[in-house]
């Protein structure tokens, strides 16, 4: 099992049931003839000490791959850095120690942010994928963020079109990682 483990971004807000990344996964997994199911375990407006939170129900599950995606929530409201870094370490950790492979996926803040503050926040999941020795996919919504017709008017989510190359963002990540 690949469980995609995040904030809205992975559990697809904004989108129709069936239109996140986690589903397009699955059916790009599902045409390549791989035989993992990918569970979607995104809650939207999650912080990563929700997912702290969290992490026990995810591990029960003996997830193959866990695609963590935190972070974007505790940036835009400020909180502190240091906070969700240990948070996100806290998780990688508990991930690790049980035996799941683990794939980081980053995201980032919007300018208004201030450069000093991003620069922190997006130095974070560098850090922890180095520390950790895992795959990195810095940014999730690359080649998403800024296409028209890929992201919603609220300028944070993908739409169902976006999501798709998420999906294949997230499907070159994990790839190493996967056995048909």
């Amino acid at each position: 099992m690949i469980v995609c483990f995040g904030d809205s971004l992975t559990a697809g807000y904004g989108t129709d049931p069936g239109e996140s990344y986690p589903d397009d996964l699955q059916r790009n997994l599902d045409v390549q003839g791989y035989q993992d199911r990918v569970s979607n375990q995104g809650i939207s407006g999650d912080t990563t000490k929700d997912g702290l939170e969290r992490i026990s129900r995810v591990i029960a599950e003996h997830p193959k791959i866990v695609v963590l995606e935190f972070g974007g929530n505790d940036g835009l409201r400020g909180l502190p850095l240091e906070q969700t870094q240990a948070n996100l370490d806290a998780m990688i950790a508990q991930l690790k120690a049980s035996g799941t492979q683990v794939a980081l996926a980053g995201i980032t803040l919007p300018p208004d942010y201030g450069q000093d503050y991003i620069a922190r926040f997006n130095a974070m999941y560098p850090l922890l994928a180095k520390k950790y020795h895992l795959p990195l996919l810095p940014f999730l919504l690359q080649d998403v963020y800024g296409v028209p017709g890929d992201i919603q008017d609220d300028h944070t989510h993908a739409t169902a079109q976006g999501n798709r190359q998420v999906a294949v963002n997230v499907e070159r990540l994990i790839k190493p990682m996967l056995k048909k």
